[in-house]
């Protein structure tokens, strides 16, 4: 009985954990296939979840998010909030925006995981009309 309780246990904890998105992910860049930078997920108390750029394992072009249109253009792109509002919805993160600090432009954006990794799509209008990118799990 004791072994059918624990296996019950740690298998809710793997279902509960797998579709959680909170942590620290490695982006990694489409044209290089090397990791860019390390982005961390947290949930605010509004309960939304967002992200910012903990480290850069790259240097950029610049330090600074100089095309950026909104409140974070010339800031540091370390330590810029980048995923903004995601709600939770069954297994998919909806209804936030992702900004790519080297273009300056915001998408919205949608999160699903995939075992160690992040499956983070940004997209304008249509869901169907953007891209994915694969973010792996940090250690």
């Amino acid at each position: 009985m004791r072994k059918l309780l624990l296996t019950l246990v740690l298998s809710l904890f793997s279902v509960m954990s797998f579709a959680q998105i909170e942590g620290k992910w490695k982006t990694i860049d489409d044209e290089t296939k090397q990791a860019k930078s390390l982005v961390e997920i947290y949930k605010k108390s509004d309960g939304k979840y967002y992200g910012k750029i903990s480290q850069l394992l790259i240097k950029p072009e610049n330090a600074n998010c100089v095309n950026c249109k909104d409140d974070r253009k010339n800031k540091p792109i370390l330590g810029m909030e980048i995923i903004r509002g995601l709600k939770k919805d069954g297994n998919e993160f909806t209804g936030g925006t992702i900004t790519d600090p080297k273009t300056g432009k915001t998408y919205k954006c949608t999160i699903t995981r995939n075992g160690d990794n992040l499956n983070v799509r940004g997209y304008i209008g249509l869901s169907l009309i953007g891209r994915t990118q694969i973010w792996q799990k940090a250690n």
